[in-house]
């Protein structure tokens, strides 16, 4: 593949992704999409988001594409185990070339099993913060591009717009909902009158 063909490629990958963005608010859809998208794209074996907790230190699977369930159930990451995803969270990339021997790497045997070589992780960022991670895999040994990382980084970014056009979504949806629960209950004086 000739270089002009492969950045048209990241092209319509970010086209797609942000039209996908704009079709829902359901962030589980436009991730898994943008999972796929960023796999064809890089050639990669794999790829997976995941979004941090409300306790700040726990990455639960949010989208992912190309790994196994059996990958999928070792669990969340627990940040203060995983120097990827500190770095990461940071607002860092982190590229490594073999995370079956990489120390920063968590689960070193299942990726092994699974099949991964080499990952580059990049930050999902909402307003200077970072709100997830997006991992991708590769089945043999890689040094990435810079272009591919930052091909990987826009799509992080639409993931983290996804993300927070859902939770701005749902409490829009709350606060109305409270709003019409006032509006639509007897007040305490119009109870009296009854």
């Amino acid at each position: 593949m000739t270089e002009y063909e492969q950045e048209r490629g990241y092209w319509r990958a970010l086209y797609a992704a942000a039209h996908d963005l704009t079709s829902t608010l359901e962030p589980s859809a436009v991730l898994a999409r943008l999972a796929r998208s960023a796999v064809e794209a890089l050639g990669a074996k794999a790829c997976t988001l995941r979004l941090l907790e409300a306790d700040g230190h726990t990455l639960s699977a949010s989208a992912s594409y190309g790994l196994s369930d059996g990958y999928l159930r070792k669990g969340s990451v627990d940040v203060s185990h995983s120097s990827v995803d500190r770095e990461a969270l940071s607002g860092r990339t982190v590229r490594l070339s073999d995370v079956r021997t990489d120390p920063r790497f968590q689960y070193p045997e299942q990726a092994a099993r699974e099949g991964l070589v080499s990952l580059l992780c990049v930050p999902l960022m909402a307003h200077g913060q970072a709100i997830g991670i997006l991992r991708i895999y590769t089945g043999a040994p890689k040094s990435f591009s810079p272009e591919e990382v930052e091909f990987l980084e826009a799509i992080a970014s639409l993931g983290a717009i996804a993300v927070e056009n859902a939770r701005l979504y749902e409490r829009l949806e709350q606060d109305l909902n409270t709003t019409c629960l006032l509006y639509t209950s007897p007040s305490p004086r119009d109870r009296q009158k009854s």
